[in-house]
C-alpha cells in the first residue's frame, strides 16, 4: 500500500506540470489588459506601461511562465491585482465557506442518492422504482439558479423560516447545500440503482438469499456493500465537481467562497487569483481520485494493491 500511494504521488508531478502550463495559458488569453485596469481609467500610456514592468507582464510568456512556476514552489502565488494582498490570503478567506458548503450538500445528496437508489432496485418495477426515477430526473432537470430563486422565494419571502443568503448560523446552509446537492443526488439515485441491480444479479447474493439470509441484511451487507466501488468513484469525482461548481450556487445565495471570488477576478482580470482558482481546481480531482482508491479498501478489504 504505501509503494502503491508513493509511485501514484510521484506520477502525478508530471500532470500537475502539464494543468499548471494549460492553466497559464488559458488565463492569459483571457481578453483585456490588467496592467491598465490596475493603472485605472485616467492612466497615460507611460503610467501603465510602467504598472505592467512592475507587475512583470512586460516579459516574454515563456520567462513569466517560469517565474509563476518558480514561486509557485515556493508556495508564493502572487499578489491580488485588486486588493494587492496575496493570493493565499485572498483564497483562504473564501476557502472554508466553499469546503463547508460541498460537505453539506454531499450529505443531502449521499443520504437522498443512497435511499432513492436502493428503494428503487429493491422495489423495481413497482411504484416505488418510477417514483425514485421521476425524483431523479427532476433534480437533474432543475437548473440551480432556478431552484435556488424558487427556494429563497417558498422559504424565505412566502414562509420566512430561513434567509435568503449570507452566511453564519446553520441555517444559511439550508438552501444553499440542497440546491448544490440535488443534481448530485440525482445522478447518484441512478448509479446507485443501477449497480444495486447488477450486484443482485451476483451469484454469492442469490447464494445468501438461499441460505434463509434475512433480505434486511442481504441488501445492506451483501449486496450494497460491494455495489460500493463504483460508487465511491462517483462520488469522489462528484465532490470535485461541487467544489469547482458552486460557482452558480454561491452567487445565487450571495455566499462568500471562491465560486464568487472567481467571478469578481475574472471581471477585474485579475490574473494571480483566476490562476490560483483554477490551477486549485484542477488539482483537487487529483487528488480525489488518489483518496478515492484508498477508499477502496475500506468499502472490500479484499481489494490489495500490488
Amino acid at each position: 500500500m504505501p509503494s502503491y500511494l508513493l509511485k501514484r504521488l510521484l506520477g502525478t508531478i508530471p500532470v500537475i506540470l502539464m494543468v499548471t502550463l494549460a492553466v497559464f495559458a488559458f488565463v492569459h488569453m483571457l481578453p483585456g489588459d490588467p496592467a491598465r485596469l490596475v493603472a485605472g481609467p485616467d492612466a497615460t500610456p507611460d503610467d501603465i506601461a510602467a504598472v505592467s514592468a512592475a507587475l512583470g507582464l512586460d516579459k516574454p510568456l515563456p520567462q513569466q511562465f517560469l517565474q509563476y512556476l518558480t514561486n509557485l514552489l515556493h508556495g508564493d502565488l502572487g499578489m491580488s491585482l485588486k486588493t494587492r494582498r496575496p493570493v493565499v490570503e485572498e483564497i483562504g478567506l473564501r476557502l472554508m465557506p466553499t469546503v463547508w458548503l460541498t460537505l453539506f450538500a454531499m450529505v443531502w445528496a449521499v443520504a437522498i442518492g443512497l435511499l432513492i437508489g436502493v428503494i428503487s432496485a429493491v422495489k423495481r418495477g413497482r411504484w416505488q422504482d418510477y417514483g425514485g426515477m421521476v425524483l431523479a430526473v427532476s433534480g437533474i432537470s432543475f437548473p440551480p439558479f432556478w431552484l435556488g430563486l424558487l427556494l429563497i422565494n417558498l422559504f424565505s419571502v412566502h414562509l420566512g423560516w430561513l434567509p435568503t443568503g449570507g452566511y453564519g448560523t446553520w441555517q444559511h446552509f439550508v438552501m444553499p447545500s440542497f440546491t448544490l446537492g440535488l443534481a448530485v443526488a440525482a445522478v447518484m439515485a441512478r448509479f446507485t440503482r443501477s449497480a444495486f441491480i447488477e450486484i443482485s444479479r451476483e451469484d454469492y447474493v442469490r447464494t445468501a438469499r438461499a441460505k434463509g439470509v434475512p433480505e434486511r441484511k442481504v441488501i445492506w451487507r451483501h449486496a450494497l456493500r460491494n455495489a460500493l466501488i463504483p460508487i465511491i468513484t462517483m462520488v469522489g469525482l462528484q465532490f470535485g465537481f461541487l467544489l469547482g461548481g458552486s460557482i452558480v450556487v454561491e452567487s445565487v445565495f450571495a455566499w462568500p467562497g471562491v465560486g464568487r471570488l472567481l467571478v469578481d477576478s475574472v471581471t477585474y482580470r485579475d490574473y494571480p487569483v483566476i490562476q490560483a482558482l483554477v490551477l486549485m481546481f484542477s488539482l483537487q480531482f487529483i487528488l480525489i481520485n488518489l483518496l478515492v482508491d484508498v477508499l477502496y479498501i475500506f468499502a472490500n478489504p479484499e481489494i490489495r494493491y500490488q
